[in-house]
């Protein structure tokens, strides 16, 4: 069995998505800023992203995430042509679900990852966001490793990725793994069982 990874891209003051986040405005106003390393960064960048995406054998994202990102993902979901099945944690399914799509609707985390699981096989199971379902998957102890692509930005306002409160425990990191860009600063860390 593979192993269950948190992965977002986050600004240097802690946002995962700028102010204004909507369907339209997906990332918020401005915030796709922080996906530029992955569409736009440099050659190690683009490394990174093909050896993250190589070791999925499914995903878990939240329902916000689904609705503010479907209109550029389609059928295909986040990881484009590589099709990897995306489990949205969601108390419904939407009508406008895009027909031959990857994604399946689960009612819960604990749900979601034994599908995901189920499905990865011996591949790694990606948890890519939002901010409340990183937390819940933190909080209930079911992530293996954190990989985080700090931009070099400041939003000032927009989605937290921690805040104060949301946990009652410390979650103990190993020394990350640090790959230094032009475009980002990617993070990885191990959680400490």
């Amino acid at each position: 069995m593979g192993i269950v990874i948190f992965d977002i891209s986050m600004s240097l003051d802690g946002y995962i998505a700028a102010s204004g986040m909507t369907p339209e405005t997906g990332m918020g106003v401005g915030g796709e800023v922080l996906h530029d390393w992955a569409f736009a960064g440099g050659e190690r960048d683009r490394e990174l992203l093909d050896q993250a995406g190589a070791r999925l054998g499914a995903v878990i994202a939240g329902r916000r995430t689904y609705d503010n990102s479907i209109r550029w993902w389609g059928a295909d979901g986040p990881t484009g042509s590589a099709r990897v099945p995306l489990f949205v944690v969601s108390h419904g399914e939407p009508a406008d679900v895009p027909e031959g799509g990857v994604y399946t609707f689960v009612g819960d985390i604990r749900s979601a990852l034994d599908a995901a699981r189920a499905t990865a096989g011996d591949a790694d199971v990606g948890i890519m966001g939002g901010a409340d379902i990183a937390r819940q998957f933190l909080r209930e102890g079911l992530v293996d490793e954190i990989s985080i692509h700090l931009v070099p930005v400041v939003f000032g306002s927009g989605t937290l990725l921690f805040g104060d409160g949301w946990i009652d425990r410390h979650v103990r990191l190993e020394r990350p793994e640090v790959v230094d860009t032009d475009a980002a600063t990617h993070l990885r860390y191990r959680v400490v069982r």
